[in-house]
């Protein structure tokens, strides 16, 4: 036996709510013979054993997705016309219309109070503050809430646009759920791309209280930013770009893509629209350009810039670039769709 691999899986069971009795109770009163698992790289450990005990307990047969998944925007559509039921792991509903794809939210069973009592002392009494986290804590925030204000500290949760399935939850792609008026925010939760885009999207400041790890820090922009700015000094001679556009159903911004094609036009700028599903550095080097302008998940020109063969913007820094913006307006990309 893999003892890693075994370890893995049952760390993910002890701290994250998979619901096999629910997936279980849903599939024999359904009467599903076929069943797809999809989940986010960090539950894939999580599959093989999953796929396993399902077929045992309801003789369906079962088809774990191999490819990877960024969000509850990146479902496994060719799986999901495969099968009666397909079950994503790890993220909230974004989009309707998918009568046989099931989100399981998957949240985390890790008690948040620990770290709650320096979060208050950070804040401070008399502090307004609101709070955000991913699907992942969402259930945990009225709790919090409970907590802080014994604190003394006012806290608020706002709705977000039609993308957000839960008050206070931020995506990689929509932090409308912080347009709220705050002195500062409290992100609860693991890394620190979403606070980040918090942070330079509103201009407040941003502490992230990681309940796993049990570790409190505020957010620095300013690292990013700069980089941001240097992704962008670097195009200002650019005369070629590529514009990328995903075919995922969630990531798909066709007529942003367009737009964007407009304005290199306006500007005599060479350019040619570039639709792919999975967008990697890999798949992007035969094509030679100046620079590529990401309509796709915005995390894409975040997270691996430094890998591509050519910098990546996204349509704002794109606009920044031609001067259509000013540099003072230089945000993170996101991806919203009007209110609730």
């Amino acid at each position: 036996m893999n003892t890693t691999s075994h370890s893995n899986t049952l760390l993910n069971s002890e701290i994250f709510n998979f619901d096999i009795e629910g997936i279980v109770d849903l599939v024999l009163r359904t009467g599903a013979t076929t069943v797809g698992l999809q989940f986010p790289e960090g539950f894939k450990r999580r599959a093989f054993s999953m796929a396993i005990e399902l077929e045992e307990r309801t003789s369906a047969s079962v088809v774990i997705s191999g490819n990877p998944c960024f969000g509850a925007c990146d479902v496994d559509m060719a799986l999901a016309g495969e099968v009666d039921i397909l079950f994503h792991f790890g993220h909230s509903e974004l989009l309707e219309g998918m009568d046989n794809v099931i989100f399981m939210e998957t949240p985390a069973k890790v008690d948040v109070t620990p770290v709650l009592e320096e979060v208050a002392v950070e804040l401070g009494s008399g502090t307004i503050v609101g709070l955000l986290t991913t699907v992942q804590h969402v259930h945990k925030l009225d709790e919090v809430r409970a907590f802080l204000e014994t604190r003394n500290i006012s806290c608020i949760v706002g709705e977000g646009d039609c993308r957000i399935r839960h008050p206070g939850q931020v995506l990689g792609c929509n932090f409308s759920a912080a347009d709220v008026v705050c002195d500062n925010y409290l992100y609860i939760g693991s890394g620190t791309f979403h606070p980040l885009g918090v942070a330079v999207a509103t201009g407040r400041r941003v502490l992230v209280a990681d309940p796993m790890m049990n570790t409190v820090e505020w957010v620095d922009p300013e690292r990013i930013l700069r980089i941001r700015s240097g992704i962008v000094a670097k195009c200002l001679d650019a005369q070629t770009f590529g514009i990328v556009v995903s075919t995922k159903v969630g990531q798909n911004r066709m007529e942003l893509a367009r737009r964007v094609a407009g304005l290199a036009e306006k500007y005599r700028k060479k350019h040619v629209i570039i639709m792919l599903d999975t967008i990697t550095p890999e798949a992007m080097l035969q094509f030679k350009v100046d620079a590529f302008v990401n309509t796709a998940c915005p995390r894409i020109a975040i997270d691996d810039a430094s890998r591509f063969n050519a910098p990546v913007l996204t349509p704002v820094e794109f606009e920044i670039v031609l001067g259509e913006r000013d540099w003072n307006e230089l945000v993170f990309d996101e991806i919203r769709e009007g209110a609730k």
